[in-house]
């Protein structure tokens, strides 16, 4: 087809259509929503960060800005590390099977994972309110022993100073079977409850942290030292608590679900 030249540049210059104008407008919006994300919002928490900030918008046209300025979010499947289990493991039930949560500090699920500096495994024991999906209380350390869940569990006593016949839940780790950590949780009038032998599903509140955890927040990243890893630990759990949209407490932080 032929053009002529200033047919073409009075094309150019002809102003952007509102649909074209307001999907620049919307782009900006989006990369904004993303980043306070920290990079890792797919388009359902991009649209709900938006809506939080009153932007309306549909899903596939958030979806479609952020393919054209490829923007992604960030989800993976995991090795999972299960921690060696005691031979009398029948000895603690599961307590919480039809267990209603209806506040904080009801039902704490905790949990250890590995990770490492310098190729070396560190261990981290975080500490869930099963309510609000908030992290209360974290450890880490060289060795996977009761000392490590122990830290944790004070930290979080520290943390939300719980009333007496809060259940704590665990998978079968000797960490969480030893008794010295059976102990602490006598002495703090807590009920301890267990996974069901072959239902790793039993603490999935922790397992997902953990994934969020690796994927979000650690990802591709490679540590030297234990303090470096430490303060983006720490600065995940931060975000996490006070920041990160959780579906399944309707796309709320933590703790302004908790308020």
């Amino acid at each position: 087809m032929d053009v002529s030249r200033s047919g073409f540049y009075a094309w150019r210059q002809r102003p952007a259509s509102v649909r074209l104008q307001l999907d620049q407008s919307l782009s900006e919006l989006v990369h904004k929503a993303h980043a306070a994300g920290r990079q890792v919002y797919g388009s359902p928490r991009v649209q709900e960060q938006l809506r939080q900030w009153g932007v309306r918008a549909c899903r596939h046209r958030i979806a479609r800005l952020m393919r054209n300025a490829r923007l992604q979010g960030r989800s993976n499947h995991l090795f999972v590390r299960k921690a060696p289990f005691l031979k009398f493991f029948h000895q603690v039930p599961n307590r919480i099977l039809d267990l209603q949560v209806t506040g904080p500090n009801q039902v704490w699920h905790g949990d250890v994972t590995y990770l490492k500096v310098n190729g070396a495994w560190r261990y981290l024991a975080v500490i869930i309110d099963r309510f609000s999906r908030r992290v209360v209380g974290w450890s880490l350390a060289h060795h996977r022993t009761s000392k490590l869940t122990i830290a944790a569990l004070q930290h979080a006593m520290r943390n939300r100073k719980p009333a007496k016949g809060l259940h704590f839940h665990s998978d079968r780790g000797i960490e969480f079977s030893s008794l010295e950590f059976k102990a602490k949780l006598r002495q703090h009038g807590f009920v301890q409850s267990m996974n069901r032998a072959s239902h790793i599903n039993d603490n999935a509140y922790i397992e997902s942290f953990f994934h969020s955890l690796k994927i979000e927040g650690l990802f591709k990243m490679t540590f030297d030292q234990d303090q470096k890893l430490w303060d983006e630990v720490i600065s995940y759990i931060q975000f996490y608590n006070q920041h990160r949209l959780h579906s399944s407490i309707g796309y709320m932080p933590p703790a302004a679900f908790e308020l």
